[in-house]
């Protein structure tokens, strides 16, 4: 086991008669990644999740909440339990008018046996498209952080990789180099190397 002396800190830096011109590049490039590396993350993350926010705003603001009415009887029977799981419920074919008057047909899920003409609430967007309920603010706060945590961190991932592939062809080119002067020390002492 070879023995490593204590660390010395931002050594690339300060002035040393051993330090050589490829450990300059290489401290600009560790400091060039990791400063690319945190602003890609920010400001992705960022633009990300307020575009997300923004969405899921819009939504709150344009899907509007019908009235839709069971175009058929809904297959099952219900048991009588109140509960509202997804489990107790059927998919059923519902019929409701869109903003501008148009008549629309879309399944939803209803209470099983439920009656033709039963009143359903359902969600639609401008065009009265069937759509999910929008996300309370809180739920969007949420998804847009989580959204832009994740492309945040995706997008630092580029520059972070970058920088170290670089570091790593530097170390393999001073590797070769001292070889290669090693090479040379050898043959200057009458010796090959080998």
């Amino acid at each position: 086991m070879a023995f490593r002396g204590s660390k010395v800190w931002l050594w690339r830096w300060r002035r040393n008669p051993l330090r050589r011109r490829a450990d300059k590049v290489e401290a600009w490039v560790v400091l060039g990644a990791w400063l690319l590396t945190a602003l890609a993350g920010v400001f992705a993350g960022l633009a990300t999740s307020r575009s997300v926010e923004g969405t899921l705003a819009r939504e709150r603001v344009e899907w509007r909440q019908v009235e839709a009415r069971l175009v058929a009887k809904a297959p099952g029977t219900f048991a009588g339990q109140t509960g509202t799981a997804s489990s107790d419920q059927v998919w059923a074919k519902v019929r409701w008018a869109a903003p501008d008057g148009s008549s629309h047909t879309g399944q939803v899920r209803v209470r099983p046996g439920s009656a033709t003409g039963t009143p359903v609430s359902v969600w639609t967007d401008a065009e009265g498209r069937l759509v999910t309920r929008p996300t309370t603010p809180a739920q969007a706060h949420l998804r847009a952080a989580l959204i832009g945590a994740l492309v945040g961190a995706s997008a630092a991932i580029v520059p972070f990789v970058g920088g170290r592939t670089l570091c790593a062809r530097l170390e393999r080119r001073r590797i070769d180099q001292w070889d290669a002067d090693w090479a040379r020390f050898g043959q200057q002492r009458g010796r090959t190397a080998g």
